[in-house]
């Protein structure tokens, strides 16, 4: 069974992750954590040890629904994945900003052309905005995400079909 502090940990771990699921079983134990709304709900079992065996430790890593929803729209329309060149990503987990202020014009939206400098969105962290520079030239074919909207680490925010 798993020490209380060894569980503190695990929990502490999957907080701080991308994760939105997360089991382990070991020794009868099984410990399930599925993340909502930011939080983290652990359930701890105990089951009587069917088998001397030692089980290994398994983890799973689903796609964010974001992701998900993404590949199946690519499924739906094939022509869809060949229309882009490159993903413009977030660098950062936080909230998705398409414009400067509520009253602005969005940044770029899809038809815009954009160069390595042009700046496409704000990402705030903790009270920090950050702009995102397009990085690439070429033409936004795709905005991925919602003003406002959560982002996580590497959830790609825009497709650009290359010039």
């Amino acid at each position: 069974m798993l020490q209380v502090d060894e569980i503190r940990e695990i929990i502490e771990m999957v907080d701080k992750s991308s994760l939105t699921e997360f089991s382990y079983e070991a020794n009868g134990a099984v410990i399930a954590m599925k993340k909502n709304t930011g939080s983290v709900t652990t359930t701890v079992q105990t089951q009587p040890q069917i088998t001397a065996e030692p089980q290994a430790p398994s983890v799973q890593k689903p796609q964010p629904e974001a992701s998900a929803q993404t590949e199946t729209k690519a499924e739906e329309t094939p022509q869809a994945s060949a229309d882009y060149d490159y993903e413009i990503v977030s660098p950062m987990v936080g909230t998705f900003y398409a414009s400067s202020s509520p009253d602005s014009d969005p940044f770029v939206t899809k038809g815009s052309a954009v160069n390595t400098n042009t700046v496409v969105c704000i990402v705030e962290a903790m009270k920090l905005f950050n702009e995102i520079e397009a990085e690439t030239n070429g033409e936004i074919v795709e905005v991925l995400v919602e003003n406002g909207e959560l982002v996580e680490y590497g959830q790609p925010l825009f497709r650009v079909k290359k010039k």
